[in-house]
């Protein structure tokens, strides 16, 4: 194995056996299959887990994604990093159980990640969905708080998302019901990425992501994201001030969003500013 992580659980289980080749015998409830990726939810000792499994994108893909200046998604090692540095970062998102790859050429090396079933939740997404995005001002309040402070630690700690849309926050619903608590955990890390800064071009394409997503199932106004800035930015500045010192970032992101928004809705953004 190039890398392997178990917790007790699957050090138990896997004893004595090759993990790569146990987890790719796992069968399940099939989630998704994009291309050399499948995701499957199974269980094991009465609890609910999620795999990942990559089995390779290939030369074709590989080249493509560098042709394209893409770093190439080759396994699961990008999502498995991202999740430690995000719990070392304070961002509520999946807990790891398993992970492990194997393969001395990227194109064809073989991973694995098995994460613990969030349970009680709903993605902001289905949430705004199924309340014909009318969510009371209260809980909108501390939903977009959580958000932004989400969004906010992950980009100060290096890390972008590069899927950052709405429906990749999910909310749990049993601490909100039993003790009025908005947590959102972030999922779907597999494309993520780690550096010292996030560079402008991701931040713009993470933040642009948030915003058009949110104005297209959450209907915010002119004061939702200004609340939203004022959390991201940790700042205690008027939000003129804000938009004096983070004004080109802003209009890149509005710029993005815009171009988002149109392509999915057909129609132009309404403005908000």
């Amino acid at each position: 194995m190039c890398r392997l992580f178990l917790n007790k659980k699957f050090q138990m289980l896997w004893e004595g056996k090759d993990p790569l080749v146990e987890a790719f015998a796992i069968t399940g409830e099939d989630f998704r299959e994009v291309k050399a990726r499948r995701t499957t939810r199974f269980e094991y000792d009465g609890k609910g887990y999620f795999i990942k499994l990559h089995s390779g994108i290939g030369w074709k893909e590989y080249f493509k994604d560098i042709f394209q200046l893409k770093k190439p998604v080759t396994g699961a090692g990008q999502e498995f990093d991202a999740l430690i540095h995000l719990h070392k970062t304070g961002v509520p998102t999946m807990t790891e159980a398993a992970f492990g790859c194997r393969g001395w050429l990227k194109a064809y090396e073989k991973s694995f990640l098995v994460t613990e079933e969030l349970c009680h939740v709903k993605s902001l997404e289905d949430l705004a969905k199924n309340n014909e995005g009318k969510i009371s001002f209260p809980l909108r309040e501390k939903i977009i708080k959580a958000l932004a402070e989400s969004a906010g630690k992950m980009h100060r700690a290096g890390l972008n998302h590069r899927d950052c849309y709405i429906c990749h926050f999910l909310l749990d619903e049993k601490l909100l019901a039993e003790e009025d608590k908005v947590v959102l955990y972030v999922i779907d890390l597999h494309r993520a990425q780690i550096r010292k800064k996030v560079p402008l071009h991701f931040l713009v394409k993470d933040l642009a992501g948030l915003y058009f997503s949110a104005m297209t199932y959450m209907f915010p106004d002119k004061k939702d994201v200004c609340r939203f800035l004022k959390s991201y930015f940790v700042s205690s500045s008027s939000l003129r001030q804000i938009f004096s010192e983070h004004g080109p970032l802003l209009k890149k992101v509005q710029k993005a969003a815009e171009k988002l928004y149109e392509k999915e809705n057909g129609r132009k953004m309404p403005q908000i500013f």
